[in-house]
């Protein structure tokens, strides 16, 4: 409960809605300078310029650098057109080039991808789109542009969950459930309320969400699918109902309960709203986190007298505790490839979040600020999402796992807090 008001004071309200904007600051030591061609389209002026996007979506990921517009010596629309020495003259990797077709109600973007030092194409393809899914587009295009150079999958057309606070000119707090773009841009406000909203999370059918709300004047469990915007109440036990999250494979939720006296993990069956309770201590077990085969649970627990993380199989049983450095080590998210975890760790007062590699046995510092909290990581591994305190507001912010690149993501107005990534939908 102590931890639960503290994460609720650090809600500094302001006078309108969160506008997340992007300061990037800090990339790869050598990035692979990128050239994002404008692409050719003969129309009128178009909403979305998907050449910036593109260019703007691989510089966040720390490892590009694109070369403006300006500096370009010429302007190819196609491989015919494209003159190698021109950008090995600018010192490019990698080219982008490609044209806008307008069709019946919308447009198809053709685009290509040039090894520059090797002087070979690499990539042709094709997006479809419309006017207001033209960033749709450009997402897609840097999503296949990062794997094609980096083997990784992008994470550029996923989405992000978060909790903004505000506070009027009367003083009154409000808090909104929000969705963006990964970039944070198109905002949309899900839920707006007086009372808090905490811990928003996906279901693997990227359309599903969970969180916590207070509308009832105490927490309990909501869940809603974004496309119907059908909603419907989980948990209404007196006491503790909180931090849901849902199994890799949709079919059950874990949360933290406390309706039988203690703070404990449950598992929720979601079609029957069976509940299994996992532990069964003294002290408060709670911030439970699915590995990713699903077989067992990441949680959160003080057990041993100081907060420390413990994993425990998904059908119940003896938990065995997993952190040992320092007094304090909480909110723990499984690393999607299998590969560890990340939590909260505090170190001489303040509070960092932590990778512990099991396969190479080694734990490493992801950030540096003095009260970094909320970890997500993306699905593809390679980055992470958390809550932190800038100029004494609460922003996200964004760092690769590597610890290579680092970005800001600043409200305009307002704190945000609560990030949470989606997760991968395979519609390709």
């Amino acid at each position: 409960m102590k931890r639960f008001i503290f994460l609720l004071c650090l809600f500094l309200p302001a006078l309108s809605w969160a506008q997340l904007t992007i300061q990037i600051q800090k990339g790869a030591d050598k990035p692979l300078s990128v050239a994002i061609v404008p692409l050719a389209w003969n129309g009128p002026s178009l909403p979305e310029d998907i050449a910036s996007i593109v260019g703007s979506d691989l510089k966040r990921s720390g490892q590009f650098a694109p070369l403006p517009s300006g500096n370009m010596l010429s302007m190819p629309h196609e491989a015919s057109e494209v003159v190698y020495r021109d950008w090995r003259a600018l010192n490019v990797d990698w080219l982008v080039v490609g044209k806008i077709v307008p069709m019946q109600n919308g447009y198809t973007v053709q685009y290509e991808l040039f090894d520059v030092i090797n002087q070979r194409q690499v990539m042709l393809d094709r997006e479809v789109g419309y006017n207001d899914s033209l960033r749709d587009v450009a997402h897609a295009i840097s999503d296949k542009v990062y794997e094609k150079i980096t083997g990784i999958r992008g994470i550029f057309s996923l989405k992000l969950l978060y909790v903004s606070a505000l506070r009027d000119a009367q003083g009154q707090n409000t808090y909104r459930l929000m969705l963006s773009d990964a970039d944070g841009a198109r905002e949309q406000i899900l839920r707006t309320q007086r009372e808090p909203l905490m811990t928003p999370n996906w279901a693997p059918d990227g359309e599903t969400i969970v969180y916590v709300s207070f509308e009832t004047r105490r927490p309990a469990i909501y869940m809603e699918n974004l496309r119907t915007r059908a909603r419907q109440q989980l948990t209404n036990f007196p006491g503790i109902n909180s931090s849901p999250t849902f199994s890799p494979d949709g079919r059950k939720l874990a949360l933290v309960l406390s309706k039988d006296g203690n703070t404990e993990i449950y598992v929720m069956d979601v079609a029957t709203r069976e509940l299994t309770r996992l532990t069964n201590q003294i002290g408060i077990d709670t911030e439970p986190a699915w590995t990713t085969d699903g077989r067992s649970i990441l949680f959160t627990s003080d057990r041993g007298g100081k907060p420390q993380i413990y994993k425990v199989s998904a059908t119940g049983g003896n938990a065995d505790r997993l952190t040992f450095d320092g007094t304090y080590n909480a909110r723990p998210r499984a690393m999607p490839d299998g590969s560890g975890f990340v939590y909260v760790h505090r170190e001489s007062g303040d509070f960092h979040i932590v990778l512990q590699d099991t396969k190479r046995g080694v734990t490493r510092p992801l950030t540096q600020a003095s009260l970094d909290e909320s970890p997500s990581v993306a699905p593809n591994s390679a980055m992470l999402i958390y809550a932190t305190l800038y100029g004494g507001r609460g922003i996200l912010a964004a760092v690769s796992v590597d610890a290579g690149s680092r970005y800001l993501m600043p409200s305009r107005f307002g704190d945000v807090r609560e990030p949470a990534w989606s997760p991968f939908v395979d519609r390709r």
